[in-house]
């Protein structure tokens, strides 16, 4: 029903350049990508049916977790700069500079939003949260079958 695609470290180190000096594709393949894939399931079983879609989601869950694991840049978390914002500015100072955001988060997102890459990978992937629906055989009820 789904589809299973490989990672290709070189996409993904071009569409995240932020995370490629300083993750190595040992690093990532062996170490971010079981992690990724526990979320973004890439066995076939998924039900993601177009190899497009599913690279999208994985690269994005592999950044996610990246994100997570070593910081913004890939260079551990250090303190040095912040994580980026997710989520509408609701206020915002200017003398001593303060602003915060607002991103209304459920038990089921909130470990998701916590980057803008796992926000990205949650609101691509409402469409596979919804309930499917399939039917089961129509039935005939004539009263006029059995004579």
């Amino acid at each position: 029903m789904g589809v299973a695609v490989q990672f290709d470290y070189a996409k993904w180190a071009a569409t995240f350049p932020q995370f490629s000096p300083a993750l190595d594709q040992t690093t990532v393949t062996d170490l971010i990508l079981p992690i990724a894939e526990i979320y973004c399931r890439n066995d076939g079983g998924g039900p993601v049916s177009k190899a497009e879609t599913q690279t999208v989601l994985l690269n994005l869950m592999v950044a996610h977790v990246a994100q997570l694991m070593y910081g913004p840049k890939g260079e551990g978390i250090t303190g040095a700069g912040g994580s980026g914002i997710v989520g509408r500015i609701s206020s915002a100072t200017e003398g001593s500079v303060s602003v915060s955001a607002e991103f209304p988060t459920t038990p089921n997102n909130a470990w998701f939003l916590q980057t803008t890459f796992g926000a990205a990978f949650w609101q691509a992937t409402a469409a596979y949260r919804t309930m499917r629906y399939i039917p089961g055989p129509r039935r005939n009820f004539s009263p006029w079958l059995n004579q």
